[in-house]
């Protein structure tokens, strides 16, 4: 007889931006993530971003995929509204 113990955890957080702060998140992201690392780690360090690095990566892919679409759609509400 054997027997298999798997366990696993599963985190979800969903954030609200404002208006504002997704243009922001736009904007900190707009360079792409090879200028971002260069900046912070030159300035900074790598100390304390290194060891997030692969997740930084996927963020910067997630709000380069989702953000510039929602600001679309908030300047086509306001389009709309007017």
């Amino acid at each position: 007889m054997s027997v298999e113990i798997t366990t696993s955890v599963a985190i979800k957080a969903t954030i609200s931006f404002s208006e504002g702060e997704l243009r922001a998140l736009d904007a900190l992201t707009g360079y792409g993530i090879e200028p971002f690392l260069d900046v912070f780690y030159g300035k900074l360090g790598k100390a304390y971003m290194q060891p997030y690095e692969k997740n930084l990566r996927e963020l910067f892919i997630k709000i380069n995929q989702t953000v510039p679409e929602a600001i679309k759609r908030v300047e086509a509400a306001r389009e709309k509204l007017k």
